[in-house]
Order: C-alpha cells, then structure tokens, then sequence
C-alpha cells in the first residue's frame, strides 16, 4: 500500500515540475477573480432556502464522489450506512436521503434501486455545482421531495477545457484517475467525453475483528455529453450518454468468493451494479419574447444490481423512463411569471429478495403550474400545485409554498409548506439491514406497496438571515427552524429486538433547528460554524424512541485560507474541518449475549479533517490531505464478528467511523 503512494508522490513531483515551466502569466488575473468569489453563494433575493455549492467549494475536500461532495456543508449530515460497504449516506434536516428529491440536471436521479449507493456513482470531479434547497422543493420536479431537494449540475460542453486529468491515491489503497477531454464539432455543437475509475486491491483490517474495512472493488464510469447552442435561433439541446460498472467485495479478511460463496467456510458479500443512462434534453426560447420558453426532458436508465450478503441474495432491475414537458411564460409583466407542463415516469422493477419476488411496475402521469411573484424588491412567492395519476398510490393532489420578505437591508426571512408523498424502496432502501442476521419481516396493511400504504408527510419551515459588520469585518447570520409531520411512515422498527427488523406503517415527526454563523476574520481567511438540534422521535410497538443512529447535537466548523496569489501564479490553500456529534440512540441488543451487547447510547465524539492544496498556476496544483486525522474508531463496529453465521450477526449498527485515520494525496492538471 505504501509502495504504491510512494510511486504516486513520485508522480506529483513529476508533474510539478513540468507545470513550472507551463506557467502564463496571462491566466494570473483570472486565479484571482475566482479567489474573491464564495465557495458557497446565497442570494438574500431567491425565494427559496438555497445554496449553491461552486466547483471551488467541491476542491476543498478529496471530493471522489457526490456522497463525499458534502463533508464541508453545514446543511447536510454525512454518514456511514453499514460496517461493510464503506458507503457514505447523507441526511438533511435529520432525514435520510430517500426523503430528498436528488437530480441531476433537474432530471431525478438517485431514486428506486440506486438509493443505497446511487451518489457514489456520480465522480466529483464531473460535477459543476450543486444546488442544495431545504424545504418542500419545486411541483415542477414531482411529488416525493419532503426534506428538500439537491440538484448537481455537471460541466457543460461549450464551457469545458480541452483535457483534464485528476489522480488521487489514498492510505486505505483506493486509487482513482479522471480524465476529461473536450472539443468544440462545429460553432453550435460541443462535445465532452468524461473516464472515470478507481479501484481498491489491498485488504484493511485495522480493528482487527476479522472482517475488511472498506471493500475491494472497482468502477468504470464513462460519460459522453453533446450539447447544441444557437443564441440567434434560440435553441439550446443536450444529449447524454453513461455506462458504469461498479463491483465490491467485502466479508471477512480470508473470504474468497471463488471458495466461499454460499458455504459456512468464510462469511463475505459481493455487490455487483451495471447502469445505463440516456438522457435529452431540448429548449427553445422564443425569439420575440425572451421572457417564454419551452423545454422537453427525457431519461431512459437500466440499473443491473447482483448481490449477495453471506447466505441472502438481493438482486434487483429497474428499467425506467422520464419524460416532463415545461413550459415557462409571464402574466401581464415579469412580475409574475409561471410555469406549467406534464410529468410521465415509468419504473418496471424485478426485485428477488432471497426467494421473495417483489417485482412490480409503477407508472405516473402528473401536471403542474408553478406560479412566481416578485415585485423585485423585497418581496417574492413561489405558489405550485400538481396533480398525478398513479397506478398504486391513485389520484392525489401535492401543494407547495415558498415565500420571501426582506424587512430590512441585508437581512432576509422565508416560508416554505408542502406535501410529499412517495413509494418507498424498503429493501433497495436498508440494505444495510440484509448484511446481518436479522428476520426481516412485514406487517402486511393490505397496502400496494410490499403490503404497506405510501409514505405521506407535511414539511413547514422558516428561516431567517442577516449579513451584518463584526470588528469591522464580513459577517452573516442564519437560523433555520424546520418540521416534518409524517402522517403516514413506513417503520424500520430495530428497538424490539436485535434478532429482527419488522417493516409496518407508523407515525412519526422531525424538527431540525440550525444556527449558523460565517465570519471573515481576515482576507482570505474564512469561519464557517453550524449548530445542529435534531429532535426526531417514531412511535414503535414497544414505545416511542429517537430515531436510531441520529445525533440530537452537532457541531460544525470549517477554516479555510489560501495566500495571495504571486507573480508566478503559486498559491497555497488550507482547510480545517471539524464534526462533534452527540450521543446517538442505538439500536436495541439488550437480549444478546455480553459480549454483543451495546449500550442504549453512544459516545459523543469529533472528527477532523484536513486539506492542503498547493497551486503552481492555472494550470497545474497537488493537493494532500487527511480524513479522521484524529483516529477515531468505533470500537464494535460489527457485532457478533467471531461467528457471523450466529444469530447475534450485525453489521448496520455503525455511529462512528470503523477505518480510522486516512491520508491522501492527488494532482489537477488541466489543458485550457
């Protein structure tokens, strides 16, 4: 493992000296305009509670992929969902990722059977920015956005450069390599082609409990882009074409899948994903009336997944189709605007949950209108409304509301209400609890939906925010009050007992309050704190808990500083980050045995992570770093690891990190 980073730093040095001698002077005054600009841009003037998270702020962390894109955003909580994938599952508002309504391009994305490992196939470095938005989002974009929504947007072919190369290598053995190459067809056609891959050879084991830390695996992921521009005629397309290939490994140490597959000989798991992406996406602005246009999206996807978790097969497809019609004009002046159009989604799914076939289609056609006020001064609203036809959820009615009022300068107080309603995925949804022992079983309702009624709930919030003067410096305040009311849930009910995990439809609420506070103490240095209060409770048959696995209190900070950029165009960035969380509700394992038991709570603790990127001009950087640098480790991350064909078995019962600390190191080289 080492002898590979050591070749790798070797690399580095390489490339550094070759970048030296490419320096422009010409491209210093555009280093520094990017400098001055927030990594992270909030409007006082958008409706919406949004943020957009700019490819600066994307560079400020290893960034591999879209689930590890957010380790320096306050508004999303980043965690592990098991002891063995390693996969990274983020949360807003206190709920999981299924509750969000996460696009790509404003085309959905990770949903149905990519939800457990659906954001680790989008590579950071394909990512132009990320738009994050808390609260009910747009009608425009369906109805089963209830915490919020995340919209990325990846680099466009008329803007990108004509090569990119990204190497990263890691102390945990993960090696990845992204190039990009551009060119322009024709003056109104572009044309991207992106590579993505990275692999993991080595076996980790550093709690020595046996069983490998992170899985061994690889991925190739390739996207092709084709993207048409006539300003004169006002028509814009896109047309995308992606193939991943993504397998992991994991189980014990001395597990050899060719040997011990479906034997008690060693207990291990293989998780094999194969997807297929086409998405279209046409616009026209008319010519006479720039303030109206009309677009058309269309996605086809196939997702292949094959797995297996010692003795329980999972397998799933899904074949499906989106397809929305939009249409955007004005009543009277710009004043008031709105947006209207229909929605048709298709999902064939062929679900094998050991024996049990779950296969089933869903199909839905919905229509909207979306109205916008803004008297573009200190106020504004975002009035929408849809209906769908459903083939199982039936007819039903989504109403959203976002308002904006600036009561005085520099300050700004929104509203937001909202309905979702969504066909949950319970098995391609907690496939952490399939990795353990546990009788997974359903309190059949007589529902369409593995016997269970759809999830519905009600999301209210408000938030407000101020930049103010502190010592003479740049300073901003926000405060974010947000509640879930489920009127309808689906239960993931692990507080009975430590042999089983029982689905049913329940009730349950989530209020997330947030304190945030930016500082700049001095140019170019940067403080970034957030407080988090989650209280989150669901009424189980044995009581009603706090949401296992989820923090009441954290803590947030982010340090960032870089230099003053020289005549030669080096530059160095520094970045802090710091995550406390409080004690966490574990799941209940009071009847095992001593030795697999767990407290009711866990410890509070903190992690930090570290970055350091060295600039040699616009053309060329190197970047080290490290994650959990303060090596915390989760003491029993796997119950039951000496004999994991017993009934005391658990891999999804994890709080804190399990590999400890990890070091990095990378390079950008860019061709413009």
């Amino acid at each position: 493992m080492y002898k590979h980073l050591k070749m790798f730093v070797l690399l580095l040095a390489a490339f550094q000296t070759y970048a030296q001698e490419e320096i422009k002077a010409d491209s210093l005054k555009a280093v520094k305009v990017e400098g001055s600009t927030r990594s992270i841009k909030k409007s006082y003037t958008v409706t919406a509670n949004s943020a957009v998270m700019t490819s600066k702020e994307l560079l400020k962390a290893a960034c591999c992929n879209l689930a590890e894109a957010f380790e320096t955003n306050p508004s999303i909580d980043v965690n592990f969902s098991d002891a063995l994938t390693g996969t990274k599952q983020i949360r807003m508002l206190g709920l999981t990722s299924p509750y969000l309504m996460i696009t790509e391009e404003n085309i959905p994305s990770v949903r149905g059977a990519s939800q457990a490992y659906g954001l680790s196939f989008t590579p950071g470095t394909w990512v132009e920015s990320i738009q994050i938005t808390k609260g009910a989002g747009s009608v425009v974009n369906g109805y089963e956005s209830i915490s919020g929504q995340i919209n990325t947007e990846l680099i466009k072919p008329i803007n990108d450069i004509p090569f990119f190369l990204n190497l990263y290598g890691s102390t945990d053995s993960r090696f990845e390599a992204n190039v990009h190459t551009s060119r322009k067809l024709s003056d109104k056609w572009s044309s991207s082609l992106f590579l993505h891959t990275n692999t993991r050879l080595s076996k980790n084991d550093m709690n020595d409990d046996g069983f490998l830390d992170n899985p061994l695996g690889k991925q190739i992921n390739v996207l092709n882009r084709y993207q048409y521009y006539n300003p004169e005629s006002g028509w814009v397309s896109f047309i995308s074409l992606r193939y991943m290939n993504d397998e992991k490994q994991t189980g014990e140490v001395a597990f050899d899948p060719k040997r011990d597959k479906f034997t008690l000989n060693h207990w291990g798991s293989e998780i094999n994903t194969e997807r297929f992406d086409l998405s279209t996406k046409i616009g026209y602005v008319f010519k006479d009336m720039p303030y109206q246009s009309i677009g058309f999206q269309n996605a086809f996807t196939s997702h292949r997944q094959d797995s297996y978790f010692g003795f329980n097969s999972y397998d799933i497809r899904q074949d499906s189709y989106y397809s929305n019609l939009i249409f955007n004009s004005i009543i009277n002046n710009t004043k008031h605007k709105f947006a209207a159009g229909l929605n048709f989604t298709y999902d064939n799914y062929r679900e094998i949950v050991g024996v049990t076939d779950a296969s089933r289609i869903d199909n839905s056609m919905g229509a909207f209108l979306e109205y916008t006020y803004d008297n573009t001064d200190n106020f504004s609203l975002v009035l929408g409304g849809r209906v769908d036809n459903h083939n199982r959820l039936g007819v039903f009615a989504t109403p959203r509301l976002h308002v904006r009022y600036n009561p005085w300068e520099k300050a700004v107080l929104r509203f937001s209400a909202g309905r979702g309603k969504r066909a949950a995925n319970i098995f391609a949804e907690n496939q952490n609890l399939i990795g353990s022992s546990r009788t997974i079983s359903v309190l059949n309702a007589g529902g369409k939906f593995y016997g269970l009624d759809p999830e519905i709930a009600w999301n209210y919030g408000l938030s407000f925010g101020q930049k103010f003067k502190l010592l003479g410096k740049n300073a901003e305040a926000q405060v974010d009050f947000y509640r879930t009311d489920f009127e309808n849930q689906i239960i993931v009910d692990v507080m009975e007992s430590p042999q089983r995990a029982t689905f049913y439809n329940g009730k349950s609420y989530a209020n997330s309050l947030q304190f945030e506070f930016n500082f700049e103490f001095i140019k170019h240095l940067d403080l970034r704190t957030a407080y988090k209060y989650y209280d989150i409770a669901t009424e189980y048959l044995s009581g009603t808990f706090q949401r296992p696995l989820q923090a009441k209190h954290r803590f947030f900070a982010n340090l960032a500083y870089a230099t003053h950029i020289d005549d030669k165009g080096h530059q160095w960035k520094f970045d802090y980050t710091f995550n406390w969380l409080g004690k966490q509700q574990l799941p209940t394992t009071a009847s095992n045995p001593a030795a697999d038991r767990l407290p009711e709570f866990s410890p509070s603790f903190a992690v930090m992570n570290v970055q350091v990127t060295r600039t040699f001009s616009s053309t060329f950087e190197v970047y080290i770093g490290g994650e959990n640098i303060g090596n915390y480790r989760q003491e029993k991350a796997i119950l039951g690891s000496e004999n994991p064909f017993g009934n005391t078995f658990d891999t999804s019962i994890v709080y804190a990190p399990v590999f400890g600390q990890m070091y990095y190191a990378g390079l950008r080289f860019k061709i413009k």
